[in-house]
C-alpha cells in the first residue's frame, strides 16, 4: 500500500512563495512517477506539474510554467513543489498523486493520492 503525506500549505500574499512537500510510503518510490494536481472550490481538479521515476524530465501546466518547480529525493521518498510568484488564481487545495507510469499528466493515470494540503493567495 502507497500511503502520501503533503505538507507546506499555508496562507501567502500575491508575489509571494511556498513550497510544499509530500512523503511518500513505498517499498521502492523510485517505480512511481509523482504528481501535482490542485483543485479548487467549485473547479475539477487540475494537473499541475509532474516528474518521472528519476527526476530527469518534468511536466508543467501552461499556468505555472516558470514558477513552479518540481522536484525529487528518492532517497528520502519525498518529491516537492516549489511554488514562486504566486498569484491569487493559485489558490487551491493541493494534491500529491504517485503513478506506476513513468510520467503522467493525466489525473485518470494517478494510482495513489494525497489528503490535500490548502494553498490560498491573498490579493
Amino acid at each position: 500500500q502507497v500511503q502520501l503525506v503533503e505538507s507546506g500549505g499555508g496562507l501567502v500574499e500575491t508575489g509571494g512563495s511556498l513550497r510544499l512537500s509530500c512523503v511518500v510510503s513505498a517499498q521502492i518510490f523510485s517505480d512511481y512517477g509523482m504528481g501535482w494536481f490542485r483543485q479548487a472550490p467549485g473547479k475539477e481538479r487540475e494537473f499541475v506539474a509532474a516528474i518521472d521515476w528519476n527526476g530527469e524530465d518534468t511536466y508543467y501546466a501552461d499556468s505555472v510554467e516558470g514558477r513552479f518547480t518540481i522536484s525529487r529525493d528518492n532517497a528520502k521518498n519525498t518529491v516537492s513543489l516549489q511554488m514562486d510568484s504566486l498569484k491569487s488564481e493559485d489558490t487551491a487545495v493541493y494534491y500529491c498523486a504517485a503513478t506506476v507510469w513513468q510520467i503522467e499528466t493525466s489525473r485518470l493515470q494517478y494510482d495513489y493520492w494525497g489528503q490535500g494540503t490548502q494553498v490560498t493567495v491573498s490579493s
